[in-house]
């Protein structure tokens, strides 16, 4: 009996126990439940800017001719599905938009870059280092496909070269030594070799123009080319109408 009993009370100690060790151990707090209200604030705000991202994209291709048919019709796809509360796809559909604007906008200057390249190539031998430096770096980014780049590069550049350059329509008894010598050219007549080179093209006898004839001046030459051409006028020798002097040609080949 006494085995029993204390047996007994044995189990009852270690149910006590194990009751006690239960009831130590406080139950885990369910996790607050989430603010979606919030959530879906950000999500419409989010996607807000991204049409609004899209639609700046689209008015900046617009306006150089480079905006794709689709990408509009994407736009639009992007404002419905906000109208409609799917802020999730219209946040996809604002950033395709958007890229695709971007693409357009970039491949359309790319276009006009080539362009402008072409004609600074013209003004190649009247440049100086750093204008060479900017015409081979607005090269580099068309290579690189970098449109917006090098158009602003060669904008840039061109606007400086044209700033430099005038045309000049040959009037009834002009000659080189004339239209040199006028104030809104060089006002210097022994300049006139540089309007010979720079026009040999049309020129074919330095004595020898005509009316009609347009003429592209330099109007900002570098020291060096001024001192070659007054050194030519000065030192040119004996010529006559209609035959092209020994002078001349190698004045045109230095």
């Amino acid at each position: 009996m006494k085995i029993f009993a204390a047996t007994k009370y044995l189990g009852l100690g270690i149910l006590v126990l194990a009751m006690g060790v239960g009831c130590a151990t406080a139950p885990e707090e369910a996790p607050p439940p989430a603010d979606t209200s919030s959530q879906m604030a950000d999500l419409k705000a989010a996607a807000a800017q991204a049409i609004a991202d899209a639609r700046a994209a689209v008015n900046k291709a617009r306006s150089v001719d480079g905006l794709w048919p689709s990408t509009e019709d994407v736009l639009n796809q992007a404002v419905v599905a906000y109208d409609a509360g799917e802020f999730e796809r219209a946040v996809q559909l604002a950033n395709r938009a958007r890229s695709e604007a971007e693409q357009g906008y970039n491949q359309a200057l790319l276009e006009r870059a080539k362009a402008l390249l072409q004609e600074a190539k013209q003004y190649e031998s009247m440049m100086n280092a750093d204008q060479l430096n900017t015409l081979r770096e607005a090269e580099a980014a068309i290579a690189r496909f970098e449109g917006e780049r090098a158009y602003a590069l060669l904008s840039g550049l061109l606007a400086e070269l044209r700033s430099a350059m005038m045309n000049y329509t040959v009037e009834r008894g002009d000659s080189l030594w004339k239209i040199s010598g006028k104030d809104e050219v060089y006002g210097n007549p022994y300049q006139w070799p540089i309007i010979y080179k720079k026009n040999q093209d049309q020129i074919k006898d330095a004595d020898l123009i005509y009316p009609g004839q347009e003429f592209a001046i330099d109007k900002v030459p570098s020291q060096s080319e001024v001192d070659a051409a007054v050194n030519h006028a000065k030192t040119r020798g004996a010529w006559s109408i209609g035959e092209v002097e020994e002078s001349d040609r190698a004045y045109l080949a230095r």
